[in-house]
């Protein structure tokens, strides 16, 4: 036995359909495991809330050891994990193939998959999960959505905070009539025929947020590829899954992967990389669902094809070269990098892209932002989410730049919310983007 591992971390098939995932004592034994080893090295107490509380479980405990604490309370440790995975890709030098594999994320999914078997679901968090019907909705109302969910009206969100939970103080996402579809199909952007990436062809995924809440990203993704000559058409079947993961329902998880890679099957058949523009999505794709379903060849073929925006600009940066025309952006970029594109293990291409622009000035912040998806809006969360960011806030402060970005737009939203207690807001920028907004911005192909 050795202390630590020095291989790159592998994971296992997530076993979700064998009576033993979800048997309570097994589950139990198995969280006393992996906890018992967290607790004996505590290398992870400032990623997130759920190792403080499971530390301070275990020293409060008559013990102070694990066997002290009751299984009733390790409810709060999972309640805390917002499947970030920087536990298991950063900082636990005890994961697979280590032998005493430890995989803390997947095992709060398990413990979720649990809670959700025996009937203990939130309704909040199913409701928030179904993007595709709530994108709908509050699109077919999106002024009226949009007024009732703006932190300035003070008259909507306590009722808002009371029914759903959702703090009133925290940012929510914008709604669109006219989704990132729609106007793919409306006003889609000339190709470059001559630039060197001509031959590449892209299937952009939507992705429910970019689809409904911020089509902007999206429009900027095209406009990039067919300044780079990018042969691209926009597919969406709909959510990747990654609200339902996160409440465990892995049932509907694989449903969605089977779906879906049925969807893009005709796709990949014509040459088609597909690219999604969210790295919570491409995180699903690549990693998440192959283990979820890993006897569908569909699903796997997709995971191969699948490419993180920012990545495969990079990629394009690299074999063919990018077509010419970007120009500096004034003032500097602060950029953090997204949890979940981090957990892809590709590098830090949100920098690495935005290093591409003339004269960058940009500055990385690799730092959980303490969002956490649906997590941090929550009352019960927020306060903690805030806690959470605020190092990376003052970092952000610090830098003083004009451009503040990250490529998981919540945690840009909430960078922002965090920044604006830091010294009052003086050097918080009037809004955030995602890298390929700027990249789009340095070719002068959108505003």
């Amino acid at each position: 036995m050795r202390e630590g591992s020095l291989e790159a971390p592998t994971r296992h098939v997530i076993a979700w359909q064998d009576p033993d995932y979800t048997d309570p004592a097994k589950l139990d034994a198995e969280m006393r495991r992996q906890f018992d080893v967290c607790h004996t090295c505590r290398r992870c107490f400032n990623l997130c809330d759920s190792f403080p509380r499971l530390f301070d479980l275990i020293d409060n405990s008559p013990s102070g050891e694990l066997d002290g604490v009751p299984s009733d309370k390790l409810g709060t440790v999972v309640e805390a994990c917002t499947l970030c995975d920087m536990c298991f890709m950063t900082k636990c030098p005890y994961v697979p193939p280590h032998p005493f594999n430890i995989d803390f994320p997947h095992l709060m999914l398990r413990a979720r998959a649990a809670d959700l078997k025996r009937g203990d679901s939130d309704f909040t968090a199913k409701q928030l999960s179904e993007t595709d019907r709530n994108g709908k909705l509050a699109g077919a109302l999106a002024p009226l959505a949009n007024w009732g969910s703006d932190v300035k009206n003070h008259l909507t969100r306590p009722v808002l905070e009371v029914v759903t939970g959702i703090d009133r103080r925290a940012y929510l996402p914008k709604f669109h009539g006219k989704t990132f579809a729609m106007r793919a199909k409306r006003d889609k952007p000339a190709r470059a025929a001559g630039a060197p990436a001509k031959d590449r062809k892209v299937a952009i995924f939507a992705t429910c947020f970019v689809n409904y809440n911020n089509p902007h990203i999206g429009e900027a993704l095209l406009a990039v590829l067919a300044k780079n000559g990018v042969e691209t058409e926009v597919v969406y079947p709909g959510c990747c899954g990654m609200p339902m993961l996160e409440r465990g329902d892995l049932a509907r998880v694989a449903e969605t992967a089977k779906r879906t890679a049925a969807h893009f099957a005709p796709w990949l058949d014509r040459g088609f990389d597909v690219v999604a523009a969210v790295p919570s999505c491409a995180l699903m794709m690549k990693f998440e669902w192959p283990l979820i379903v890993p006897e569908d060849p569909a699903v796997k073929r997709l995971a191969q094809a699948t490419f993180d925006a920012s990545e495969y600009l990079v990629d394009i940066a690299k074999k063919e070269g990018l077509a010419p025309g970007l120009e500096a952006l004034p003032g500097g970029v602060t950029v953090h990098l997204a949890c979940h594109a981090r957990a892809q293990n590709v590098g830090a291409k949100a920098a690495e892209l935005l290093r591409l622009i003339p004269g960058a000035d940009v500055a990385v912040i690799e730092r959980c932002s303490g969002h956490g998806g649906s997590w941090g809006v929550l009352k019960a969360n927020f306060d903690t989410a805030l806690k959470v960011g605020a190092p990376v806030a003052r970092q952000a402060v610090k830098n003083d730049k004009m451009f503040v970005a990250s490529e998981c737009p919540l945690a840009a939203a909430h960078i922002l919310q965090g920044m604006e207690r830091v010294e009052d807001g003086k050097k918080a920028p009037a809004e955030s983007f995602h890298p390929i907004e700027l990249f789009a911005r340095a070719y002068g192909v959108l505003p």
